[in-house]
C-alpha cells in the first residue's frame, strides 16, 4: 500500500462522505473498486416513517424490513408485518413516487407450512429474472429460522419452492439461515446468492451459494465470504441487504451490520465481478445508522435494516426497517 497522489486525493474527497471516512490510504486497484460504487452519500428521503403499524390488525405490532421492486412504472413493496402474537406475514403496498405507499388490506403471503407456523414469514427480498419474480424470505416456526424461496409473475400470487438452505446443515454455518440476496445476472454460468448463517461461535456472518436453476442452491465456500470484525460496527452480525448490483468493476452489495451493543448500521462491500467470493472493498465505517427517534425506539432499539432498493430518476431509493417497527426510506444520487 502506498500514499495516494494529490490528484487521487482530490477525487477521493469528492467521492462521498462514506468512502472518505472509510479509507484515506488505498492501493490503486482498490480505488478502482471504490470508484465503481454507483451511488453517492445517503440522506433520508423522509424524516418520518413511510409505513407504520395499524392497531388491531395483522400488522399491529410492526411493519418493517421491506423488499421493493419496480413493476409497470410503479414501486411495489413487500414488507414484514407482525401481529400482537408475534406472527409475521408479508404485506403489499404500491407507490407512484416511491415514498407515499398505498397498502392492500390483507397480506399477500402468510404462514402455511410447518417451517413457517407460529413464527411466520419474514424479511422479504425481491429479484426479477426474466418475467419471474423471486422472493427469498425467512421461514420461522419459533424453533428454527431457514432461508426459503417463492416465485410469482404478479407479486401478489406466490408459489412456494420450499427451504433452499436448511438450518444446521451447512459447511461452516451450524445454525439458522436467512436473508438471501440474489444477483439477477449469471456469472460463470451460475446464479449467485449472498446469505446469512450462524457460525459455531454464535456470530452471524455472510456466505455465498450458487444455482443453475434458481431453485436448488449449493454453498460455494467453506468459510464466510464476509466475516464479522472484532470491535467494528459489524462485530456480531453481517447480513445481506438488497439484491446486489453488477457494476462496472465489481458486485456491489449493501449489507447490515450489528455491533457488540446490538446497534444495526449499514455497510457496503464490493466483490469481484468474475469471482463473487473475492472481496475487493469493504466499509471501514457505516454509511447509515439510527438517528431518528423512531429508528432508536421500537420492538428492537437502535436499528436501521436495509432490504429494498429501487432506481428513481437520478437517485437510488433505499428502504429500511426502523427499530423493527417502522419503514423508512433514504436516497442517494446516481454516480
Amino acid at each position: 500500500m502506498r500514499l495516494l497522489t494529490t490528484g487521487t486525493m482530490r477525487r477521493l474527497i469528492s467521492f462521498s462522505s462514506l468512502l472518505v471516512a472509510s479509507c484515506l490510504l488505498v492501493a490503486p486497484a482498490l480505488w478502482a473498486q471504490m470508484n465503481s460504487v454507483p451511488f453517492g452519500a445517503w440522506q433520508r428521503a423522509s424524516d418520518t416513517p413511510i409505513v407504520s403499524p395499524q392497531s388491531g390488525t395483522w400488522e399491529s405490532a410492526g411493519t418493517f424490513n421491506p423488499g421493493v421492486i419496480r413493476r409497470k412504472g410503479r414501486f411495489v413493496m413487500l414488507y414484514r408485518a407482525q401481529d400482537a402474537n408475534g406472527t409475521s406475514r408479508l404485506g403489499y403496498a404500491e407507490s407512484t413516487d416511491g415514498i407515499h405507499f398505498e397498502r392492500r388490506s390483507e397480506p399477500v403471503f402468510a404462514p402455511e407450512m410447518d417451517y413457517e407456523k407460529d413464527g411466520g414469514v419474514e424479511d422479504p427480498r425481491l429479484t426479477q429474472i426474466g418475467k419471474t419474480y423471486y422472493l427469498t424470505y425467512t421461514g420461522y416456526n419459533k424453533r428454527d429460522a431457514q432461508l426459503c424461496l417463492a416465485t410469482s409473475t404478479d407479486l401478489i400470487h406466490w408459489e412456494r419452492k420450499g427451504i433452499i438452505l436448511p438450518a444446521y446443515k451447512g459447511k461452516w454455518n451450524v445454525g439458522w439461515t436467512k436473508s438471501g440476496a440474489i444477483l439477477n445476472k449469471k456469472i460463470d454460468g451460475k446464479f449467485w446468492m449472498y446469505f446469512l448463517a450462524t457460525r459455531g461461535n454464535h456470530v452471524d456472518e455472510m456466505g455465498l451459494a450458487y444455482s443453475t436453476d434458481l431453485l436448488h442452491w449449493t454453498e460455494a465456500t467453506d468459510v464466510p465470504v464476509l466475516p464479522a470484525r472484532v470491535g467494528r460496527f459489524d462485530s456480531t452480525v453481517v447480513e445481506p441487504g438488497p439484491p446486489p448490483m453488477l457494476a462496472r468493476d465489481g458486485i456491489v452489495l449493501i449489507y447490515n451490520g450489528a455491533d457488540d451493543e446490538h446497534v444495526y448500521r449499514t455497510g457496503i462491500a464490493v466483490f469481484d465481478r468474475h469471482d463473487p467470493s473475492k472481496l475487493l472493498y469493504r466499509s471501514e465505517h457505516p454509511l447509515f445508522e439510527p438517528v431518528k427517534e423512531w429508528e432508536k425506539v421500537g420492538q428492537v432499539p437502535n436499528v436501521v435494516f436495509v432490504e429494498g432498493m429501487a432506481r428513481k430518476g437520478n437517485n437510488f431509493l433505499f428502504y429500511y426497517g426502523g427499530a423493527d417497527k417502522y419503514i423508512g426510506v433514504a436516497e442517494a444520487p446516481v454516480r
